[in-house]
């Protein structure tokens, strides 16, 4: 008689993907509705990762790359939108909002680097398999 039936040695039995979003959803968003810049990049950046990530493992997504710029293309429409509402015309240039943002646009800046950042990943990494692969 089996110890353990309808287990297999074959499959895992657990995916670390889980996990990773929701300390990529708490991250992000302690990093965001405190301020705190890195957090909040962090956060954004390790949520949208495992997103593509388990959405790859699932088979919901033939490439996590693809997903990876569409989520960082969505998180940066996100801040711009943030950034946008709050800055008022055109008597404030934008370097001068960069360098002392108030609380939205600075928290709006977070969540826009990440995307910009989620979206050069996914492209490069895609970029790169396609060189490897001959494509």
């Amino acid at each position: 008689m089996e110890e353990q039936p309808g287990l297999s040695d074959q499959y895992r039995t657990a995916s670390p993907w889980p996990l990773l979003v929701a300390v990529g959803f708490a991250l992000a968003e302690v990093g965001v509705f405190l301020g705190v810049f890195p957090l909040a990049v962090g956060g954004v950046l390790l949520l949208g990762g495992s997103v593509a990530g388990i959405l790859g493992e699932s088979g919901y997504a033939r490439r996590p790359w693809r997903t990876l710029a569409l989520l960082g293309a969505g998180f940066a429409a996100l801040g711009g939108v943030l950034v946008a509402t709050q800055v008022p015309g055109s008597s404030v240039s934008l370097l001068e909002v960069v360098t002392d943002p108030n609380g939205v646009v600075g928290r709006g800046l977070a969540i826009a680097v990440a995307g910009v950042m989620l979206v050069a990943a996914g492209v490069v990494s895609q970029a790169v398999g396609r060189t490897q692969q001959g494509v």
